[in-house]
């Protein structure tokens, strides 16, 4: 079947990557084993920062060695999270733990799409890149919501820590389908395939932004909106307590708002035929300033529906931006490229977490919502003038058909 076979074998592979019953009662099982809030959040900043410095080199090795090997890295370091996870007691242990987890996302994250993409250009089908990432990401959304499902009732039943071990048995399903990828065919680095240094390559793509000022601007807004619905992800089930919301409720709650991202992930390429790109992301942004908002001050279940709203246009972030940003990016620095989006929303996690974790200190978990409101607030503003000063130069944020 050869290259070919990447395709579906991806698909497969998402989905026990993410068919993780733990995750829907992490943050209590954290919490059973010492993990307090504040060390929570010193571990979300271990994760951002080590991404950041990781981010860059993992991308230029996937384009210097190839995709396979880093998503190999990957998913060992998946399996050596549960693994750690099964047995920690200790800050340290957890400290390790998503130190790994941080190695992982950074050795997939540019890898990842590269494959897929060149998977695709070598059927001549690229540009169907949107529309196979959004099923993708479907498929990952579906999983995650069987394992919310399961998990919280397999965790009643058999107590939190067999999830972990049902976890690890997924992950080392998904390491197992990794090794049977087939790297594409393709010119790897700079300079006809001779050793390049990594200032080259750091160069060569803070060049390609500099020249694109349309990719930019998308590649930013992407950051911003991933860095933002991360503190949904990590910590609704917080925000839900706060609520009074049983925790027998959590697993039905955490499957919602995966399911609401579903539409954004099948019908992005949809979407491009009848909006814009700037459209979009325009609506996109506005969303989740004014919802964030909402939440922050809104103490009570109607605000369980920005939260909705806040997933709904969440679903066609990554697939957008990513398509955006493909579509217009060298073979030969994909990877790279592509690393530089996630390094830059850490770095945005990073930062925000900062202000997220003093403000949710002082005035709990509603008064982080409100500094992400802030946040976002800022950003449109900024997104709306930066668009006109691109629409003034030759790259304007085009439409599908425009690429």
């Amino acid at each position: 079947m050869g290259i070919t076979s990447n395709v579906w074998k991806l698909f497969v592979i998402r989905f026990f990557s993410s068919l993780i019953p733990a995750y829907v009662i992490e943050r209590l099982y954290w919490e059973e084993r010492g993990m307090t809030i504040q060390m929570v959040v010193y571990a979300e900043i271990i994760f951002a920062i080590t991404i950041v410095v990781l981010e860059v080199p993992t991308g230029i090795m996937a384009d210097k060695w190839g995709r396979k090997p880093m998503l190999t890295v990957s998913a060992i370091m998946g399996c050596c999270e549960f693994l750690i996870l099964i047995y920690a007691t200790e800050f340290w242990h957890f400290a390790i733990v998503v130190w790994l987890a941080a190695i992982g996302n950074s050795a997939s994250s540019g890898a990842e799409d590269a494959l897929l993409y060149e998977s695709l250009s070598s059927r001549g089908k690229e540009s169907s890149f949107e529309k196979v990432l959004g099923r993708l990401n479907a498929l990952d959304i579906v999983s995650i919501m069987i394992a919310a499902l399961c998990g919280s009732l397999l965790a009643s039943r058999y107590g939190f820590e067999f999830n972990y071990w049902i976890s690890l048995a997924s992950a080392s399903i998904a390491l197992f389908l990794t090794l049977t990828l087939v790297e594409p065919v393709s010119d790897r680095g700079l300079d006809n395939g001779r050793p390049i240094p990594i200032l080259a390559y750091v160069s060569a793509s803070l060049r390609f932004f500099r020249n694109h000022p349309g990719i930019r601007i998308v590649v930013l807004s992407g950051m911003v909106a991933g860095a933002a619905i991360n503190f949904i992800d990590e910590f609704w089930q917080t925000y839900l307590d706060r609520l009074g919301i049983p925790v027998i409720y959590f697993g039905m709650f955490s499957a919602t708002i995966f399911l609401l991202r579903l539409p954004g992930n099948l019908l992005v390429s949809f979407l491009l035929g009848l909006f814009s790109y700037r459209s979009l992301l325009t609506g996109a942004i506005a969303v989740f300033a004014a919802c964030f908002l909402y939440i922050s001050l809104i103490k009570d279940y109607s605000s369980l529906l920005a939260i909705g709203m806040i997933c709904l246009f969440a679903g066609m972030n990554e697939p957008l931006t990513a398509g955006y940003l493909h579509h217009r990016a060298d073979s030969s620095m994909r990877a790279t490229i592509g690393s530089f989006q996630s390094l830059g929303e850490n770095a945005a996690l990073t930062l925000t977490g900062i202000g997220f974790g003093y403000f949710s200190a002082r005035l709990d978990i509603f008064g982080g919502f409100g500094f992400i409101a802030a946040v976002c607030c800022g950003f449109f503003i900024y997104f709306a003038f930066a668009l006109n000063k691109v629409d003034r130069t030759s790259e304007g944020i085009a439409s599908k058909d425009e690429r």
